[in-house]
């Protein structure tokens, strides 16, 4: 599979990410069995955040990169920071609030490194904006961080177009994404202005949920029009939504979460459609139940 520069970056994902957030779910022979259905199919690419699972799912995916070592120069593992949860495992944790003060992006950056059983992340993210966020500090975090070779790109995810300036404007390094939730049943971003200021800058934004979710798949799955589509296309539902996000010119990196191997490899099916464009609008009427404008 064909590997795509971020953001004119020296960072290069697979054009699917495999999101890791309900790892802890899997025994470690299922999570074994999921890595290796990505990596036969060419995704390389892994996304995790420190609080995902509990605070767990990290250390699930260095348990297997500990015993497959050899694979970690071919694999990009991205991580996010920045959320605090009550949790027992963080018993100092009195309500969820948001943390980007430098210190606390630094510990994070530097725990994950220790449970994901590495020495560097190929990105690390913001994982929600901070209304306490002093953009002085998150770059100066950025910085020592990549001075340190712990980190070698960074981004930020959920933020708004002027969160996005505005750090962009004090960090030294080039923050290169940001990764939003954007599906067909999600598609704000394409018409509020958000995925055109990240094309104006020569920004791939990358999407979570980008099928939109068990529960709205499962109600696609019921629409008669949904499935003579993905029959036109030779495509399984989830991959014809996936093909429809693809479409648009931005460059999205969808994050994919399914824990299922078989959708994992047929995830990159979505890679060989050239959806029409009448096909395109008529879906998203499909969706949403009205035309546009």
């Amino acid at each position: 599979m064909m590997l795509k520069s971020i953001s004119g970056s020296p960072l290069k994902l697979t054009p699917i990410v495999l999101g890791k957030w309900h790892i802890h779910e899997l025994s470690k022979r299922e999570l074994e069995t999921l890595i290796n259905a990505a990596l036969e199919v060419g995704i390389t690419s892994f996304d995790h955040a420190d609080i995902y699972g509990g605070y767990t799912c990290e250390e699930a995916f260095g348990n297997w990169l500990a015993t497959n070592s050899d694979q970690r120069d071919g694999i990009r593992l991205i991580s996010k920071c920045g959320i605090r949860l009550v949790n027992e495992q963080r018993p100092d944790h009195r309500v969820k609030h948001y943390d980007t003060s430098e210190a606390h992006i630094i510990a994070s950056a530097e725990r994950s490194l220790k449970n994901l059983k590495t020495d560097y992340l190929d990105l690390l993210l913001i994982h929600r904006p901070d209304p306490l966020m002093n953009p002085e500090e998150v770059a100066s975090a950025f910085s020592k961080l990549k001075e340190d070779g712990k980190v070698l790109n960074f981004g930020v995810s959920n933020f708004t177009t002027s969160q996005f300036s505005l750090l962009s404007k004090y960090s030294d390094e080039p923050v290169i994404t940001n990764q939003v939730e954007l599906s067909i049943f999600r598609s704000e971003a394409m018409f509020d202005g958000s995925l055109d200021y990240m094309m104006e800058r020569g920004i791939n934004p990358m999407a979570w949920s980008p099928v939109g979710g068990r529960k709205n798949i499962g109600l696609a799955l019921k629409n008669d029009e949904v499935l003579k589509m993905a029959a036109k296309y030779n495509l399984e539902v989830g991959n014809l939504l996936l093909a429809w996000l693809l479409k648009h010119p931005a460059g999205i990196v969808p994050v994919i979460g399914t824990m299922n191997p078989e959708r994992v490899r047929s995830s990159v099916t979505a890679l060989q459609v050239d959806f029409d464009r009448q096909d395109w609008f008529h879906l998203l009427k499909v969706i949403r139940t009205y035309d546009v404008p």
